[in-house]
């Protein structure tokens, strides 16, 4: 791209390492952005190597940092933030020394009590991809519950619930190896784009706790061959794989959304 070359300003801040394009968004609208000394305004283009863009009183300058993606198995009591004023350890604190001096986004948290596969990257329109509610990527976990769930009840995981004003609900569930009476305390959890925590909130207020919430796959990519702690970069065809979802083998127990629910 030459520098005479327009491109939106989320964007430019987003390749700049700054921060995700969605967040780049809010922080335009809450007036936190300055192009060449004026308030910027959403969907404004820019001139990268001519506009000066502030964010947050701090300049930003053009991403000279290459684009480079990982998957992590991520253990619980990790925090998916750049900082946390509560929290010293973050996904970001144990990356590679070799590669704590890029800026990575987290594209698709869990919570710190949550474990198993996150994405981390370098690369704005990527992250943008992975968290845009138009693109369905599919994500799907192991969930252990303290008290065994039946069978019956697993549509109502897929119909939802209404918590606080809000939809909590999951597009697949299904019992892993049920007992004789159609019970199971583990599940197998298919969802597109959760709410924070959403999957915990909802077994919770059907009154079932969690004792273990971890995500093996996102997209036709699983977590499988990754340890604990590690991380792995990914190439080309791995991170296409995070667009695919494989179809998900027939169970006799189990509960899904049709295309209309969804």
């Amino acid at each position: 791209m030459s520098d005479s070359e327009t491109i939106r300003l989320q964007k430019y801040i987003a390749d700049a390492g700054v921060c995700s394009r969605r967040s780049a968004e809010a922080l335009i609208a809450q007036g936190e952005v300055w192009v060449n000394g004026a308030k910027a305004a959403l969907g404004q283009k820019i001139t990268p190597g001519v506009d000066k863009v502030t964010v947050s009183g701090k300049s930003v300058r053009a991403a000279a940092q290459p684009r480079i993606t990982l998957a992590m198995n991520k253990p619980r009591g990790l925090v998916c933030t750049n900082e946390d004023p509560h929290h010293a350890k973050t996904i970001f604190s144990v990356l590679p020394r070799e590669l704590s001096k890029y800026r990575f986004f987290c594209a698709g948290r869990l919570d710190m009590d949550s474990e198993g596969l996150v994405i981390l990257t370098t690369d704005g329109d990527l992250a943008h991809r992975l968290m845009h509610p138009s693109n369905v990527v599919v994500k799907r976990y192991h969930v252990v519950l303290k008290q065994p769930f039946p069978a019956a009840r697993l549509p109502l995981l897929v119909k939802g619930i209404v918590l606080e004003g809000e939809r909590l609900k999951v597009e697949r569930a299904a019992l892993i190896s049920p007992g004789a009476g159609g019970t199971a305390t583990n599940l197998d959890v298919h969802m597109h784009h959760g709410k924070k925590r959403e999957i915990r909130l909802l077994f919770t207020t059907l009154g079932y706790d969690v004792k273990r919430l971890r995500r093996y796959q996102i997209g036709a990519l699983q977590v499988k061959g990754i340890p604990l702690h590690a991380m792995k970069i990914l190439t080309t065809k791995e991170i296409e794989m995070l667009f695919h979802s494989p179809r998900t083998p027939h169970a006799a127990l189990e509960a899904s959304a049709t295309p209309a629910d969804s």
